[in-house]
């Protein structure tokens, strides 16, 4: 067994949704990263106590505890997915997995046990369900019953709002009420916030762009408060899930970014971003509402009771040593301006794009947050108004697509370089040969891909040269867009065609330009000849052996049925998507033995090959095609060797004998030709041959004697 289990497609449920991403299983921890908010869970292997396996509604699930109280579920495993990941946990974390079987009477009568951050309805020692109490909003207490009231998920489907527990009469251990006992337990672990004791410290009057308004911010020892005029908002910091200072464009303000998940709400609206402004020049000094014991204990050095400094850097922080979070700052990108971010427009609103070393952000209204491993590719797109600037086009894993416009084009090679240097997958990869001008730096990677990317700018312009009806518009449609040049050498090219168009015109009659014009012409047509046969290279030998499958082929061919046999109802996709996980899983004894019977069927396609071409095959039907072009091209030599024959005896004729008319009408044809087209010359010549066929015979010898 290898170091370390991986695991795609494990669901964690977080307030009644599903979020899907990655499970590692190592010898040091266990790794969790959700694919939605990219947040990591990470479990030092030996802090676990307690891990279970269970039947849940995705399959199985795996339930970890830690001595420090904390619990974690994920789901999504397979069947037999449980003997690996038990035998793993025995060797590396002395640990056993335990199967757990969960109650499926149907009772609603049993007994509730906290153990934890988890309240469990238990009959008959079997778990009927289990409440997460950090999702628990508020707790209400009547008579003999406790309600429950839970925290919303916007990206849930369903959602639970509230759970009544009746408590029976009677006396807890300790002589309380049974029914305060029970709110005590759910208050105690409960993610309800209540503002009670002074706040740590106090900002005033700070500037919000989203939320917009100004706000008095609050920090409590687990939560941000803010109060504006009209709103209140309570931000518990659990839901921090990342921290940005960015510096404005005009390098006199900055942007300090908390990034929220779940959102705070105002009505319907809903805020993943709360964006603060500050100004570079507002200083402030802070003393922090606690003793310098306190501080020291609690901060580790992070804060002092007496700070001073900017407010923006004041705030961050802050933020940063209760959150306990890293702010992140743009990376080593730099602008054409020597800035640090991208003027551009998002939908309807034009605001700033920050390239960062893992993500994009964009603020603001509304704010962008991108992270590079979520993105499936970025595209270089000509702007639709002007050739001054261009679009940057983002798609992400999930099929959304992000759309920043109106970007000036000197950005263009700043920013390419960037994207590759991340090794962002990039659509048109051939598109910085037509911004820059420069053939000579990705010449050799972008040549195929050029070309099509070409036709694809010509298609788009003759889109728009159908709804722009000036001139202007229809010379650069039919170009591909090249930010990198400059107007003047797009006006050379067709200034250039222009004058060889004015000059043939005005010397027409010239015989030397249209022999030029002939050659030239031919020249064409010869090239064009040449490539054709290139096309009948491609055809394949259908009569010879095929190509033997690989070790992966083959072992896939003998394990389709097993695999759709474990996942009925699974797609052609999900089948090689399976298989490929299967495959990497494999040892390497089992893949030795498909390599080995891959490598035999490839001795013996290389026997049958050799025995094919011994035999003759493969060149029958080329030596078939050379004999038609010879005896197309004998009987073409033979057509036009009798044609010439006719021809000169035809000549022959007409230059033994010339009649007194015939020599009349030549010299008068003659002197018209200089003034004439060729057109009037064939003209003539076919009148002077009508009048040739009129004229008698020629006297015999016998009247010339006479």
């Amino acid at each position: 067994m290898g170091d370390t289990l991986e695991f795609n497609e494990i669901y964690q449920e977080v307030k009644g949704s599903w979020n899907d991403g990655r499970l590692r299983f190592s010898k040091q921890n266990v790794v969790y990263k959700s694919s939605k908010t990219g947040k990591v869970d990470n479990i030092p292997a030996g802090e676990l106590n307690l891990a279970q396996w269970r039947r849940v509604c995705l399959g199985h699930g795996i339930k970890l505890a830690t001595s420090s109280g904390h619990v974690y579920k994920y789901d999504g495993f397979r069947d037999t997915d449980f003997e690996k990941i038990s035998e793993f946990f025995k060797a590396n974390y002395k640990v056993e997995l335990m199967e757990k079987d969960t109650c499926v009477k149907g009772w609603n009568w049993g007994t509730a046990r906290f153990s934890g951050p988890l309240l469990s309805f238990d009959i008959n020692d079997n778990t009927a369900f289990e409440i997460p109490l950090s999702s628990v909003s508020q707790c209400a207490t009547g008579k003999n019953e406790v309600t429950l009231e839970f925290h919303q998920n916007d990206d849930a489907e369903v959602s639970l709002m509230e759970v009544r527990f009746y408590v029976p009469p009677g006396q807890s251990d300790e002589g309380q009420d049974p029914v305060e006992a029970f709110a005590q337990n759910v208050l105690s672990k409960a993610d309800v916030i209540q503002a009670t004791g002074d706040a740590v410290c106090i900002f005033k009057e700070l500037q919000c762009l989203t939320p917009r308004g100004r706000y008095d911010i609050r920090i409590y020892p687990t939560f941000l408060h803010l109060h504006g005029k009209t709103f209140d908002y309570k931000i518990p910091y659990t839901t921090v899930l990342r921290l940005f200072l960015l510096p404005h464009k005009d390098q006199r303000q900055m942007f300090f970014v908390i990034s929220l998940d779940p959102p705070i709400k105002q009505g319907q609206t809903r805020y993943h971003f709360l964006i603060l402004l500050f100004s570079k020049e507002e200083d402030i000094s802070l003393t922090l509402n606690m003793s310098e014991e306190d501080v020291e204990r609690r901060f580790e050095g992070k804060l002092s009771k007496n700070m001073s400094g900017s407010l923006y850097e004041m705030v961050s922080r802050v933020m940063k040593a209760l959150v306990n979070r890293k702010i992140t700052v743009p990376g080593n990108f730099q602008g054409h301006s020597g800035v640090q971010c991208i003027t551009c427009s998002y939908k309807a609103s034009s605001g700033l794009l920050y390239p960062l070393e893992r993500g994009f952000i964009y603020v603001h209204k509304p704010p962008v947050h991108l992270r590079f491993e979520e993105i499936s590719c970025v595209n270089f797109a000509r702007g639709t108004t002007t050739t001054r600037s261009f679009d940057f086009e983002i798609e992400t894993k999930q099929g959304n697509q992000y759309t920043f416009s109106s970007i000036e084009r000197e950005e263009y090679g700043k920013l390419f370089d960037f994207v590759n240097a991340k090794k962002l997958n990039i659509k048109n990869r051939g598109f910085k040969e037509g911004m820059k001008g420069k053939n000579d730096e990705y010449s050799d990677s972008d040549d195929d891909q050029h070309d099509a990317y070409l036709e694809r700018m010509k298609a788009e312009g003759k889109i728009r040269e159908e709804g722009n009806d000036s001139d202007e518009s229809e010379a650069e449609s039919d170009e591909s867009f090249n930010p990198g040049e400059e107007d003047e050498e797009i006006a050379e090219e067709y200034d250039s065609n222009a004058s060889e168009s004015d000059s043939s015109e005005g010397e027409e009659n010239s015989e030397d330009d249209r022999k030029k014009k002939k050659v030239k012409k031919a020249k064409v047509v010869k090239e064009k000849k040449e490539r054709k046969p290139r096309k009948e290279k491609k055809q394949k030998d259908t009569g010879g052996p095929k190509r033997p499958m690989s070790a992966y082929m083959l072992w896939l061919n003998s394990s389709r049925e097993r695999i759709k046999s474990e996942n009925p109802g699974i797609s052609v996709t999900e089948i090689s998507k399976k298989a490929g996980e299967m495959w990497r899983q494999i040892g390497k004894e089992e893949k030795e033995e498909w390599e080995t019977k891959a490598g035999e069927a490839k001795r013996q396609y290389d026997k049958a090959k050799k025995e094919y071409k011994e035999s003759g095959g493969g060149s029958s039907s080329a030596t078939k095609k050379e004999a038609k072009k010879k005896g197309v091209k004998k009987e073409e030599k033979k057509r036009k060797s009798a044609g010439g024959d006719k021809e000169k005896e035809r000549g022959g004729a007409n230059d033994s004998f010339k009649s007194r008319e015939f020599i009349e009408t030549s010299e008068d044809s003659s002197s018209d030709g200089d003034r004439k087209s060729k057109k009037s010359k064939s003209k003539k010549e076919s009148d002077d041959d009508d009048e040739e066929e009129a004229v008698s015979t020629p006297p015999s010898s016998e009247e010339e004697s006479d």
